[in-house]
């Protein structure tokens, strides 16, 4: 099942239970901290290995014992480096980045068990969540000691003024565990991801463009943060000659990075919220 599909059923599933009967209804307001980890075109194979810290203020309202709809402002710090992938070709391409992000969001949650503020028997469930969320990003590089904005660097030849967007929609999607400590407190477990409208949180997504022309548009240093396999060359000159690898990799017209799937991130963390609602009985009793 795609990431749509996945999202629109849920959706169409939580308002239809929001039709139910209300057991408890209110508003809880809470903060969390963890990680953030990154995967796209210089995290192929879904490494765990460069996760960031991460932490968020959340405010969510309670429909029902069933239903939740939560509100997010959240920061991460995401990165990954060919250095550490096992595929020979993205060793060779060298390239690198990180990136703060700022992201904004709405999720729906749907939980699997009755849940109740302060009752022994409902005071804990997993649930699901789905939502739409934006996010702020801007990718960097460190070349000779030095961070460098890569967006604005046109690393992969676009012309000044056609250069990506810093912020992008999102899907979020995940699953997560409350519980409380008290009728006031809950502990939260979450791991959501943000699949992004954007390929171009690493600054990477096509091909390499000629790094003659980038070097003419954009100079120097923007020459050398599109193609670092020079970089790789000065120190290990027998790689690419023992992996069958043609140096430079940046030739222009190879592929550089996959357009066709956009990057996306996750963030796993534990939160402490706050209720300010009061228990109501269902209709009827």
């Amino acid at each position: 099942m795609s990431v749509k599909t996945f999202f629109f059923l849920f959706i169409f599933s939580g308002f239809s239970l929001l039709l139910a009967a209300q057991e408890q209804e209110g508003w809880e307001a809470g903060g969390w901290l963890g990680i953030a980890n990154y995967f796209g075109d210089l995290n192929t194979n879904f490494r765990f290995d460069d996760v960031g810290a991460a932490g968020g203020v959340a405010a969510r309202y309670n429909f029902n014992g069933r239903i939740a709809l939560k509100f997010g402002l959240n920061y991460g710090k995401v990165q990954a480096d060919d250095a550490n992938s096992d595929n020979v070709f993205e060793k060779a391409r060298n390239l690198s980045f990180k990136s703060n992000l700022i992201d904004v969001g709405a999720q729906l949650e749907f939980n699997f068990l009755p849940y109740n503020h302060g009752s022994k028997d409902e005071g804990w469930t997993p649930y699901l969540l789905a939502g739409f969320g934006v996010t702020r990003f801007d990718p960097k590089a460190k070349i000779d000691g030095e961070w460098h904005s890569l967006r604005d660097l046109g690393t992969e030849g676009q012309f000044k003024g056609d250069e990506y967007s810093k912020v992008s929609p999102s899907f979020i999607y995940g699953v997560g565990f409350k519980i409380d400590l008290s009728y006031e407190w809950s502990i939260n477990l979450e791991f959501s991801a943000r699949q992004l409208f954007s390929d171009h949180l690493d600054d990477v997504s096509t091909v390499y463009a000629d790094v003659r022309d980038i070097r003419n548009l954009r100079g120097d240093l923007a020459a050398r943060l599109s193609d670092r396999s020079p970089e790789l060359f000065q120190e290990d000159p027998n790689f690419f000659a023992q992996n069958n690898l043609e140096f430079p990799i940046g030739e222009p017209g190879r592929q550089r990075g996959n357009s066709k799937n956009n990057d996306s991130y996750v963030l796993f963390g534990i939160g402490l919220m706050y209720y300010f609602g009061d228990l109501k009985c269902p209709y009827g009793h």
